[in-house]
């Protein structure tokens, strides 16, 4: 089993114990959303770290979205709800790159392939999203290669 599904697993009996509602409740969900991605398709399989890894960014992306459109609707306690299961999910995922090392990744895929315009973006992308997956959201890095390539 993935160690980080083991991980959640346990932080789950611990919420549990500790009475924390907000924790259990996020942790719940989001094993729930693992057991979905782990059942759907032609046969069941046991996710990687690195597949568990993008649920919990979906899942992330998800609650700040929500926590977003609550707040435009002028529901904030709600909003806080979803930025609580947010932070909450965001303690497994790993630490986000800085601009300057998300910059230094695009620079070095640009460089492999010889990229030099805004065509070539497709290229770049596939030799940078494998580098950034989990720890920069996938619009941010096309923004940022498609800028450099501009």
């Amino acid at each position: 089993m993935a160690a980080l599904k083991d991980r959640l697993k346990a932080d789950l009996t611990s919420a549990i114990r500790a009475k924390d509602e907000v924790r259990k409740a996020t942790i719940r969900m989001t094993l729930s959303a693992i057991s979905t991605e782990e059942s759907s398709g032609d046969s069941a399989r046991e996710l990687t770290d690195d597949e568990i890894i993008t649920v919990l960014t979906r899942e992330a992306k998800r609650r700040r979205e929500a926590a977003e459109a609550f707040r435009d609707g002028g529901r904030a306690d709600s909003a806080e709800r979803e930025e609580a299961e947010a932070a909450v999910i965001a303690e497994y995922l790993p630490e986000p790159l800085s601009e300057a090392e998300l910059e230094q990744i695009i620079d070095a895929a640009i460089a492999e392939t010889g990229a030099s315009s805004p065509r070539d973006m497709g290229r770049v992308m596939k030799i940078v999203q494998p580098q950034v997956r989990g720890r920069a959201e996938g619009s941010a890095v096309a923004a940022a290669v498609k800028a450099r390539l501009a």
